[in-house]
C-alpha cells in the first residue's frame, strides 16, 4: 500500500507518543539511578527524614528501595506499551495497519498491560510498608494510584480482541489478494 497524505491525527499522536515516551524513560531511569544513590547514601537519606520528623529506621532504606524498583518497572512497561502504540501508529500512516506484526503488537500490549496490573498489587503493598515504617500517615500519603482496575483489565480485553481483529484481518486479505 501507499504511504497516506499527511493526516494532522497521526502526526500529532506520532508527537506525542515520542513525548510520552521520553518523558517516562527519563522519569524511569531517574528512579532506577536513585536506587544505588540511596543504598550509598543510606545515613544521609535517614537522617533527611529525620529533618521532617519523620523516625525511621534502616529496614527503611530496603522498603524504600523495593518501591523504586517496582515503580522503575511499572514505568518501563509503560515506555515498551508506548513503543508498541507507535510502531502501529507508524504503520497506519504508511497506510498498511494490517499486518501480521500489528496483531502481535496488540497482543503484547495486552500482555504489558496485565502485567502492570498485576504489578501494582505489590508495589502498593510496599508502599504501604513504607508509610507504616514511617508511622505518619499524614506526611506519606498513598493515592488511589496501585491496586486493581476495572479499566485496566477492561483495555487488557480490549487489547486482546483487537488482536484477534487485526489477525483475522490480515488473514482475510490475504486470501482475497490471493483468489483476485
Amino acid at each position: 500500500m501507499t504511504p497516506q497524505k499527511k493526516d494532522p491525527l497521526l502526526t500529532a499522536a506520532r508527537f506525542l507518543l515520542v513525548a510520552f515516551i521520553a518523558v517516562l524513560g527519563f522519569a524511569g531511569a531517574m528512579v532506577a539511578l536513585a536506587i544505588p544513590f540511596i543504598v550509598i547514601f543510606q545515613d544521609r537519606a535517614l537522617a533527611e527524614i529525620a529533618k521532617e520528623g519523620i523516625t525511621a529506621g534502616p529496614e527503611f532504606i530496603g522498603a524504600l528501595v523495593l518501591l523504586l524498583a517496582g515503580i522503575a518497572a511499572l514505568l518501563a512497561l509503560a515506555v515498551y506499551f508506548l513503543v508498541l502504540l507507535r510502531r502501529i501508529v507508524l504503520s497506519v500512516g504508511e497506510g498498511d495497519p494490517f499486518v501480521p506484526a500489528n496483531g502481535d503488537r496488540l497482543a503484547r500490549m495486552g500482555w504489558v498491560a496485565l502485567a502492570g496490573q498485576l504489578a501494582s498489587l505489590p508495589i502498593g503493598g510496599i508502599a504501604m510498608w513504607v508509610a507504616e515504617i514511617v508511622q505518619d500517615k499524614d506526611k506519606f500519603s498513598i493515592g488511589d494510584d496501585f491496586g486493581l482496575d476495572f479499566g485496566g483489565f477492561l483495555l487488557v480485553l480490549i487489547l486482546f480482541i483487537l488482536a484477534r481483529v487485526f489477525r483475522h484481518g490480515t488473514r482475510m486479505r490475504e486470501e482475497l489478494e490471493g483468489t483476485v
